[in-house]
């Protein structure tokens, strides 16, 4: 888990915008960790996760698109039913809000990125991290020496 930037990046409604974008990102190879695609009635809006976050501004100065960035918490889920929602019950029960959430594609078995606009990231990171007694394998227990417990 760790937090990233997101670009929502807006993008005319006409065709070749998309594929010109994504082409300079390959040709510049900077790598994609998550993406999704919106429409409206006069523009697009990617929202995107870069690997290398410095050269994809480069890239969108380059290209003249308009964009916006933010902070996003990206959560490594299993691939398989229900390791989203168990993410955003936790988070629902301690009171944090969701604006919006996305995933990427996982191979069969593997694992997938989960991306959620959350109003405070640090508060999530904080909750998502905290043990929920149900998973020990999956949360270590740390013990402190005997002589730290004074």
């Amino acid at each position: 888990m760790h937090i990233a930037t997101q670009f929502s990046i807006f993008m005319v409604n006409k065709p070749g915008i998309l594929a010109r974008a994504l082409s300079e990102f390959a040709q510049a190879k900077i790598n994609i960790v998550a993406v999704t695609m919106m429409d409206s009635v006069e523009h697009g809006v990617m929202r995107v996760v870069f690997a290398a976050p410095e050269k994809a501004k480069e890239i969108l100065a380059k290209l003249n698109l308009p964009y916006n960035e933010t902070s996003v918490l990206c959560i490594s889920l299993a691939n398989k039913s229900g390791a989203l929602a168990a993410v955003v019950e936790k988070l629902s029960k301690s009171h944090i809000n969701i604006s919006y959430a996305y995933c990427t594609a996982g191979g069969k078995g593997g694992r997938t990125t989960g991306v959620l606009k959350v109003a405070d990231v640090k508060k999530a990171m904080k909750v998502l991290e905290k043990p929920d007694g149900k998973d020990t394998k999956s949360h270590p227990v740390v013990r402190r020496s005997q002589s730290s417990r004074k």
